[in-house]
């Protein structure tokens, strides 16, 4: 059903044509009907996911009361003693974000821009499909995947970064002496930085398809403007298509973070859960909420329970903050805007 445009006179209009008028669109039974669809889903969305935070809330209202904000800088978990605290599954949360987000990230704008801009039509397609295949991988095929076959072949890759790289606080390794052949392997294994890669593994296929979709509404004027200032397709790239992708780099990176941060099932295989802050990513041991979630939800009290929700509920609004931050950056970016001239 067509809309009709219907033009009305505001009271400021009446003293001269030039006055500025007000338009209005008369909207046919079938846009209200689809007006009110778009809304009730969006209220819908909204109203589960405070119905989550509010769940959460009030599940862990009797660990907070107890605990306070020391809940946030304990970096151990005795519920039954109320000796809690998220600081070190927080730091290991984030810190297996941030390694997953390091490698992802190259590799999802590589592949969105091989696709997208070099890859033949011919194959462009089993290309898309082989990319949105490994996004609907399970992530305990991941976390298997990774604890059986990945993390020996990673060994050296950590031995060589501690080695040469040990002068960086973050990739030291306590207790090895850099380039000691004789050191044990077993102190590079079930670290921040294979689950972290594995994680990257797992969050690279959406953020790609996110990068990819964008890419490929770069305005053609302006790639057909690029060439015809004599620019090289490399050149057309960095000048058109990653300014006008910019946001989508961004959301896509950012909705890859929000996944690496709750990843669950992964993390729990490859981990050796350690309750401490645990900065050195290349050394054994490290946690983080999901799967301390997972590993203690079975074997809880009531108040122990209390203490996993805050520790959820901690996890539920820093994936918001991250969400939130990633909404108002993309739509400061040039993504989507029309095509200049």
């Amino acid at each position: 059903m067509t809309s009709t445009q219907v033009v009305s006179r505001t009271p400021e209009s009446v003293g001269g044509d030039d006055a500025p008028r007000r338009l209005r669109a008369a909207k046919g039974i079938g846009d209200r009907i689809f007006r009110g669809q778009l809304t009730a889903a969006g209220v819908a969305v909204l109203a589960i996911m405070a119905a989550v935070g509010l769940f959460l809330l009030l599940r862990a209202s009797q660990a907070l009361r107890v605990r306070g904000f020391a809940f946030l800088t304990t970096a151990q978990w005795q519920p039954d003693v109320h000796n809690f605290g998220i600081a070190a599954v927080l730091t290991g949360t984030v810190l297996i974000a941030a390694v997953a987000v390091c490698f992802a990230l190259p590799l999802a704008v590589g592949t969105a821009l091989f696709i997208s801009e070099i890859a033949p039509h011919r194959v462009r397609r089993t290309l898309v499909a082989m990319v949105d295949l490994m996004a609907a991988v399970p992530s305990v095929v991941y976390g298997l995947w990774g604890l059986f076959f990945f993390q020996g072949h990673v060994i050296g890759l950590s031995r060589w970064l501690s080695t040469w790289f040990h002068w960086v606080p973050f990739l030291r390794v306590d207790g090895v002496e850099p380039g000691e052949p004789l050191s044990s392997a077993s102190v590079y294994t079930a670290s921040t930085f294979i689950a972290g890669i594995v994680v990257a593994m797992m969050v690279a296929p959406i953020m790609c398809s996110v990068m990819r979709e964008v890419f490929a509404q770069a305005p053609a004027g302006e790639r057909e403007g690029a060439y015809a200032l004599g620019s090289t397709r490399w050149g057309m790239i960095r000048s058109v298509v990653l300014p006008y992708g910019l946001g989508g780099v961004i959301g896509g990176t950012m909705l890859g973070l929000g996944r690496a941060l709750g990843e669950t099932i992964a993390v729990y295989l490859i981990i050796s859960p350690v309750f401490q802050i645990q900065p050195h990513i290349l050394q054994t041991g490290s946690n983080s909420v999901s799967s301390l979630i997972a590993l203690h939800y079975g074997d809880s009290s009531d108040f122990g329970m209390s203490a996993l929700m805050a520790a959820g509920l901690a996890l539920f609004l820093l994936t918001l903050v991250v969400n939130f931050t990633a909404s108002t950056i993309v739509a400061r970016s040039r993504s989507g805007s029309l095509s200049e001239g």
